[in-house]
């Protein structure tokens, strides 16, 4: 979810699911080491609880990058190991670490030997060709005997050549019966099941007897999915209607904008919020047009909004 899940669309998802546990876009080690880890590790307090996921496959960089991160107050510290990009690659992360079961468990080592927070690890089932059980259990096992507890489970191979990050996401089959298998093989283990969850009825029947889901881009595209999941898995809890949803949001447009955040920047989550309401259109067309978000005005959401609502 690189350029995807920025602070600005956590702050936005945490709105639609209080208790859901938010994640940041992939941030390379070179990124916080050797940029400004500042502005890369930013964010809202509201954002709680909110970890950070890495890229990277040395174990010193990584080590050095979740401390930074523990310091800077995330829950969490994830390792990626399902991103397929070339460019990720190239960088020799992502998905290409599942062929060094090894290396990605000294990387989980020498992070957890600096940080407090739980380590953990998104990974995908396999590789290319490879559709054997037994090559995700033995895996999720290296990283169990490096003291992994919580494994992200992509449930789709990763085809390294050939397929581009898009087709990643649709071609190969979804096994969601690998992870359930693993759930079984790794019962102290905390297995998330991630891929291919749409709606908050297939991630809630598919999610059964695992530990929860993991939803990337049906959150950008449908964010009002987080919202039915949040009501579904925490029925006592009261969530926040339309209105108050946008006025916060509203708010917190107005404080970034006075912060020289633009207004293109911030709008970027709710593009998809009005999908399948009457005037879903207008409101993408507002939320897109080049001469009102120059104004650098917030109050736009709101106009906008009257167009859905």
């Amino acid at each position: 979810m690189i350029d995807v899940t920025d602070r600005h669309c956590r702050f936005f998802h945490r709105l639609l699911a209080p208790r859901a546990l938010l994640y940041t876009e992939m941030i390379t080690t070179g990124a916080l080491l050797h940029g400004d880890a500042g502005r890369h590790l930013e964010y809202d307090a509201a954002e709680h609880p909110v970890a950070l996921q890495l890229g990277g496959s040395e174990p010193d960089a990584l080590a050095r990058a979740a401390r930074l991160g523990e310091q800077a107050g995330y829950d969490e510290i994830n390792l990626n190991c399902g991103c397929p990009s070339e460019r990720v690659q190239q960088g020799a992360f992502g998905a290409c670490l599942m062929a060094e079961p090894q290396l990605v468990a000294d990387c989980i080592q020498a992070m957890r030997e600096v940080v407090q927070v739980p380590v953990t690890v998104k990974h995908r089932l396999g590789l290319d060709d490879e559709q054997s059980y037994g090559f995700v259990r033995d895996f999720v096992g290296v990283q169990y005997e490096a003291g992994c507890r919580v494994f992200v489970v992509h449930a789709r191979n990763a085809v390294l050549k050939g397929l581009s990050p898009k087709e990643n996401r649709q071609i190969p089959p979804l096994r969601y019966a690998f992870a359930r298998q693993l759930k079984q093989d790794f019962p102290d283990c905390v297995i998330v099941l991630n891929g291919g969850l749409a709606t908050a009825e297939q991630a809630e029947a598919e999610g059964q007897g695992l530990d929860g889901v993991m939803l990337g881009r049906a959150a950008w595209h449908q964010p009002e999915v987080l919202r039915e999941l949040s009501q579904r898995f925490w029925p006592g809890d009261a969530s926040l209607d339309d209105t108050d949803v946008l006025q916060r949001y509203a708010a917190y447009t107005e404080r970034m904008v006075a912060q020289g955040v633009p207004m293109r920047i911030l709008v970027r989550p709710l593009l998809g919020w009005g999908n399948g309401r009457k005037g879903a259109r207008r409101w993408r067309q507002m939320l897109s047009d080049h001469r009102l978000l120059g104004q650098e005005d917030p109050g736009l959401l709101l106009r906008a909004w009257e167009q859905v609502a």
